[in-house]
């Protein structure tokens, strides 16, 4: 029996990358699906240190056509269309996005949404990751934007202490 995939949007890729954990993907959902636009982004966004996507054993490439009510879908990246397309047709069992309008259309479309700080979230309980906080903090250190309240919430979801 076939599990069925998680899909990846971009944006997680590149933020595990730059935190040097993007192995945590396969170690928390095994194969990841991600459609040629994400290839392309993760290509055009990613740092000199970062690993070459196509090198990932555990990252599987699938064309995809986007679901056609996306298109219409104003400010959403080809991306996300892509990712939410995949995991809708793949049947996915979840979907890795961070964008706040990608999140929207695809709980709209019941998939499964979990963010790149659930990913951490989730390897700290399998044992893979001892703590979230400092992994939190060196996001934000790059400029990623984590609002307080958000930063907090997964701190407690984590079992780590918000405060410091």
């Amino acid at each position: 029996m076939d599990e069925k995939p998680v899909v990846s949007n971009t944006s997680p890729l590149i933020k595990l990358a730059g935190v040097g954990l993007l192995d945590l993907l396969p170690q928390v959902y095994g194969n990841i699906w991600i459609p040629e636009a994400v290839r392309a982004e993760y290509a055009a966004g990613a740092s000199a240190t970062d690993p070459e996507i196509d090198s990932l054993p555990w990252l599987s490439l699938h064309l995809t056509a986007i679901e056609p009510g996306l298109l219409a879908v104003r400010g959403l990246g080809k991306g996300e269309a892509e990712s939410i397309s995949l995991a809708m047709s793949s049947g996915a069992r979840a979907i890795i996005l961070d964008d706040r309008l990608g999140r929207r259309e695809a709980i709209a479309r019941w998939l499964p949404v979990v963010g790149t700080l659930s990913v951490l979230v989730r390897a700290k309980s399998l044992g893979l990751l001892a703590e979230v906080r400092p992994v939190v903090d060196q996001m934000v250190a790059q400029g990623r934007h984590i609002s307080a309240r958000v930063r907090a919430e997964i701190l407690k979801a984590a079992g780590e202490d918000a405060t410091t």
